[in-house]
């Protein structure tokens, strides 16, 4: 309301200003500083409103699409969102490339992680002059999707399963790209994406259930601090539906979002997700309909159609005529683009406060030592027995396995300036050459009906692969297995991976790549020991994909092609060189073995594409066990994307030590943790768990209900969130309560320097609801000298012990005990103190009051769904007999009857006391409506028996949907 009032203020300034002649008549030219809108002595808001007043209705409307047009009577360059930065910036060409988000957020140094962003910041300006193809300050990071489930295929956009620690490294990102100064943008960050996405399976058509404690406590909490900051201008809606509703009309855009802030806030869609509410989801009938819907939600830019804006802008047009818009909905829209614009500096004399940047700080060298730095300190030590690092630089190593010699870049990575592999690093840090070996096997695949190879081609294009006779370099592919089945071919002629081109399969690939991954193929074993060879290109997972996956030879040249299963060939698999045994090779008689195992970014774990198992590839399993008995100095790095299970490999090798894709300095800061001039000090960001038994369905997102992350999950972790080692060891004092939080001394008692990373968190021992084993509330990194000892502050207000109360619908902090714990992990504990908060005291449930079904205590078989289409959340039976818990009810000496509204198909609402089998004690009957949407009331008398303080359970059966009830 505040804003809106302000709005009107400075508006009439303008208008007054307008009348008395203030301003110019008629700007000499379109760039006239005489425009209030290019006047940087100007409030934002002034000229925002300024400029809004000049544009007629078809220019504003055009500023809510992706691509927003020159407006040249204006002297108004075209402007895009959508620059991708999640690790620096993406797909404009050379650029740093920094670890994946979830190695930046491993470091728990939010001071780094803002330069990080910072150095981001600069480069998306560095490509200001050029402005290439998809360049914007818009940028589309970071990601603050929580990453609840280990397995979502983009486990490496995100940072950590934890809300606390996700806003921290979000806000220190975000708070770099910016600049820090709101009114004075360096870019404009987004975040991505709203909300609840942690799955890809059907990513455009499942539903995320949030009771309301999981949005509040969990899901929004991920969102708040970067917006609340002003370190990001705006979200990203996400594909998926919440409870029933797609999150592209997700009212929290406006409702909750926006009161997070008092700056504007541009609000964007996922690419092509306004054309899924009336394709995939079904939900409006019309795109008029949609887009009007989502502009309402609170969008204001939509990504749709790609470069194409004429669907959205008549879509929007036809809202207008039609009454679904008013102007005034396409003027808030706009003035929200607007003003970021504005704030870009856009229309500042010379670009504003960063015009000047350009493209000398693309790739510079303090950029190189930054991402060297970030790369380094991301690095976590899992396991160190008997001191096996760090190692000695006087000794011999040899470094082998699939990513020894090489670095893979994810979807959403720049393109690599140069890359220093593993091997390189330890090279460099050795001053001479080492022995190493990828540990893949060289196969060669004959047809065992015609005798022929299948046989690439020997020139850098490589060639569309055929059956011959030759039996040389051409016909020898080195086999990548990466798990599940999937592996990729890569030529021994040409060095280049096979791949699929729509027609042919062709050896011209540097690395897997794209949006379909057409460079994967499985090798499926028959009875008859002959293997046939699929192909397992990325689209094959696709509903609009029925082509035959099989290969065999299609044309008279012996061409390979797609055949049906009864016509593939039959192949032998000879080994032409064991991998394992060329590594073994080269690790014997060396002082270490240094084998990096781990994952394709492409393969097996991406956007649109979630894991099925947690577990090493086997043959990269096999290559270690193989090379550990080998040589039993053998130190394991895995460098992957996402917490894996790793097998018995853990009880195996004395050192592990984990990263993830970090980058084109990967190797150096392997090589500086390997050989101790830097001490490892990052720490895990999610729980790594034992076996995907230990998880329940990745579409299960109550957190709550089902134990999952660090916060609730009761079982024993592989490795607990929060958790690495060091080279040195470090001592804790007591816990001391101070004004503002608490402060705990600690010291290095070992003999090296080092980094600490002291976590706090609190345990609510007593509560009207279930409480979290442990939650994070503060951290700190600190830098230690041996034997030196720091008093470390952790903040704790009273404000962050509050838990959502679905009672009443607030925050509360309960009066009781609250253990507050430091240690160097979730269950590495050193120090714990008890605080005796006094709080609230939550009352018994008032039914008697008209109550929202979502605000239940516990629940089974339901479903969380909208309400309407436009707001709000209804429950419905999934299962017959399911059943809501509303606990600690005060019905007093008696209540007489249920009123409940309900919609939906026929079907029973049922009252029952004590449990979903208790004692029935009332029962609304509900003969159906016509619309899922349109409410009715119904009643039913309650026997004597409901009275008294009970828990209450509301039994669902058929279809009906439950919107609000009361007893009275």
């Amino acid at each position: 309301m505040r804003k809106s009032k302000r709005r009107q203020r400075t508006t009439l300034i303008v208008a007054l200003a307008l009348v008395a002649g203030l301003s110019a008549a008629v700007p000499a030219g379109a760039d006239d500083p005489a425009y209030p809108f290019r006047d940087p002595n100007l409030p934002v808001a002034e000229r925002v409103d300024d400029l809004l007043s000049r544009l007629t209705l078809d220019e504003k409307i055009s500023l809510l699409h992706q691509y927003e047009p020159a407006i040249p009577r204006l002297g108004i360059q075209s402007f895009r969102t959508g620059t991708e930065a999640l690790h620096g910036v993406a797909w404009l060409g050379k650029a740093t490339v920094f670890p994946q988000a979830i190695g930046l957020a491993s470091t728990w140094d939010p001071a780094l992680i803002r330069q990080v962003g910072s150095a981001v910041g600069d480069e998306a300006r560095g490509f200001q002059q050029q402005r290439p193809a998809g360049w914007g300050l818009n940028l589309w990071a970071p990601v603050v999707n929580l990453l609840r489930d280990p397995r979502w295929g983009r486990n490496e956009e995100g940072y950590s399963e934890d809300p606390y620690l996700t806003g921290s490294i979000s806000t220190a990102y975000g708070t770099g790209l910016t600049g820090g100064d709101p009114d004075h943008l360096k870019t404009a960050p987004t975040l991505k994406h709203f909300l609840a996405n942690n799955n890809e399976y059907h990513r455009d058509t499942t539903s995320s259930q949030l009771r309301p404690r999981v949005l509040k406590e969990y899901d929004e909490q991920a969102f708040k601090p970067a917006i609340e900051a002003d370190a990001a201008t705006g979200v990203m809606s996400s594909y998926n539906l919440v409870n029933g509703r797609p999150d592209t009309v997700n009212p929290a855009l406006n409702d909750t979002v926006r009161t997070w802030t008092s700056q504007d806030l541009l609000n964007v869609t996922d690419a092509y997700a306004p054309g899924n509410l009336v394709g995939s989801q079904k939900y409006y009938g019309t795109q008029t309909e949609a887009d009007a819907a989502a502009l309402k939600a609170g969008i204001d830019s939509f990504t749709d159609n790609d470069t194409n804006s004429e669907p959205t802008t008549s879509a929007v047009k036809s809202a207008l005529a039609t009454g679904l818009l008013k102007e005034s909905d396409v003027d808030e829209a706009a003035r929200h683009v607007l003003s970021i614009r504005v704030r870009l500096g856009e229309f500042d004399p010379g670009g504003g406060k960063y015009g000047s940047i350009d493209a000398s700080v693309i790739d510079s060298p303090a950029h190189r030592k930054l991402a060297r730095r970030a790369a380094t300190e991301a690095a976590v030590l899992l396991k160190n027995d008997g001191g096996a690092l760090p190692l000695r630089t006087s000794g011999s190593a040899a470094v082998v396995g699939p990513l020894a010699d090489t670095l893979y870049t994810d979807w959403y990575s720049g393109s690599l300036p140069y890359a220093v592999t593993p091997k390189d690093g330890i090279e460099a840090k050795l001053g001479t050459s080492v022995a190493s070996s990828e540990g893949v096997d060289r196969i060669a695949l004959k047809n065992t009906a015609t005798g022929k190879y299948v046989t690439a081609g020997t020139g850098d294009a490589g060639a569309a692969l055929k059956e011959t006779t030759d039996a040389g370099l051409g016909a020898q592919f080195d086999v990548f297995d990466w798990g599940s089945g999937i592996v990729t071919l890569r030529s021994a002629a040409n060095g280049k991976y096979v791949g699929y081109n729509w027609s042919n399969f062709v050896n011209d690939q540097t690395q897997p790549n794209g949006w379909f991954v057409q460079q994967q193929f499985k090798l499926e074993r028959q009875d008859d020991g002959t293997y046939l060879l699929r192909y397992a290109g990325y689209e094959t997972g696709e509903s609009w994909w029925s082509n035959p996956v099989y290969l065999g030879p299609t044309g008279t040249d012996g061409t390979l092609g797609l055949v049906a299963k009864e016509q593939a060939a039959h192949y032998t698999k000879d080994v032409v060189r064991n991998g394992a045994d060329e590594a073994v090779a080269a690790v014997k008689g060396k002082d270490t073995a240094v084998v990096v195992v781990g994952s394709m970014p492409a393969i097996n774990g991406r956007e649109a594409h979630d894991r099925t198992d947690l577990g090493l590839a086997p043959s990269q399993e096999a290559l270690v066990r193989a090379v550990r008995a080998a040589n039993p100095r053998t130190v394991v790095i895995v460098e992957n994307s996402y917490p894996t299970t790793l097998g018995a490999l853990q009880k195996e090798v004395p050192a592990l030590l984990w990263t993830t894709h970090a980058g084109q300095e990967t190797g150096n800061a392997l090589a500086d943790v390997l050989y101790g001039d830097a001490n490892p000090a990052g720490r895990l960001t999610q729980t790594w768990y034992r076996s995907e038994s230990d998880l329940p369905s990745i579409l299960d997102y109550d957190i709550i209900k089902s134990d999952r992350t660090y916060e609730y999950f009761k079982g024993l972790p592989l490795y607990p969130f929060g958790y690495g080692l060091s080279y040195t060891s470090f001592r804790y004092g007591g816990l001391k309560r101070v004004e503002g939080g608490y402060e705990v001394p600690v010291t290095n008692t070992g003999r090296r320097a080092g980094d600490e990373v002291v976590q706090l968190y609190v345990h609510q021992r007593e509560s009207r609801d279930k409480q979290p084993l442990k939650q994070l509330k503060a951290y700190a990194r600190v830098s230690l000298k041996p034997g030196e000892t720091k008093t470390v502050r952790l903040r704790l207000r009273a404000s962050d012990l509050a838990h959502w109360d679905v009672t009443r619908s607030k925050w509360v902090v309960e009066t009781g005990t609250y253990d507050v714990m430091a240690g160097a992990s979730s269950a590495d504990i050193r120090t714990r103190a008890a605080l005796q908060v006094n709080g609230e005291t939550i009352p018994p449930r008032d039914l008697s009051k008209v109550t929202r079904a979502e605000n239940f205590d516990d629940l089974s078989g339901i479903s969380l769904v909208d309400e309407s289409k436009a707001s709000g959340t209804a429950v419905s039976a999934s299962a017959d007999g399911a059943w809501l818990k509303f606990a600690d009810t005060q019905l007093g000496s008696g209540v007489s009857a249920l009123t409940a509204q309900v919609a939906g198909a026929s079907g029973t609402v049922e009252v029952r006391l004590g449990s979903p089998t208790g004692t029935l004690v009332g029962t609304a009957h509900f003969d159906g409506s016509s619309s899922p949407y349109t409410y009715e009331t119904v009643t039913a008398p309650l026997t004597a028996a409901a009275k008294g303080c009970r828990d209450v359970y509301l039994v669902l059966r058929g279809g009906v949907r439950l919107w609000t009830f009361s007893l009275s």
